[in-house]
């Protein structure tokens, strides 16, 4: 009888650790942002080029990975918009987009420094550097400046 229950422990202790290692790849891989590395990207409502096309986006777009379907990524955006994108569309630069109406690009991580130009919300943006709560930025155009790590998400 003693054998019996460290079998049926041994069991359930196997199966515990089964569903970790089912659960944990989803989560992890759940939390991953990719950045669109084309010029221009189709955002489409379905895993396939037969799905339509619901808005298209600029290279360093950032996205999180929600789901995996064969070659197919389920996205959602820094507005919480979920939609579809080829996987050969996005790498692993670090992309972030503006989320403020105005914000301010600066020669230098600094509110003092000057502006070198002004962004609306939904920009897409390289980065190249942090410094505490700045962040070096690229445009897909070469403009280059900071921004303050709020503005952006």
């Amino acid at each position: 009888m003693k054998q019996l229950n460290i079998d049926v422990k041994i069991v359930k202790a196997m199966l515990a650790i089964t569903a970790v290692l089912f659960i944990l790849p989803g989560f992890v891989f759940a939390q991953e942002r990719l950045s669109v590395s084309a010029g221009i990207a189709n955002i489409r409502s379905g895993p396939g080029t037969k799905y339509d096309v619901l808005w298209q986006v600029e290279q360093y777009h950032p996205f999180t990975i929600i789901e995996k379907q064969e070659d197919w990524y389920k996205i959602k955006d820094f507005e919480n918009d979920v939609a579809w994108l080829h996987k050969s569309l996005l790498d692993k630069t670090e992309g972030v987009i503006t989320k403020k109406e105005q914000c301010n690009i600066r020669s230098k991580p600094d509110t003092k420094s000057q502006i070198m130009f002004t962004v609306e919300k939904g920009v897409p943006f390289k980065v190249l550097e942090r410094k505490k709560n700045w962040i070096k930025i690229e445009h897909a155009d070469g403009d280059i400046g900071w921004i303050y790590k709020t503005l952006v998400w």
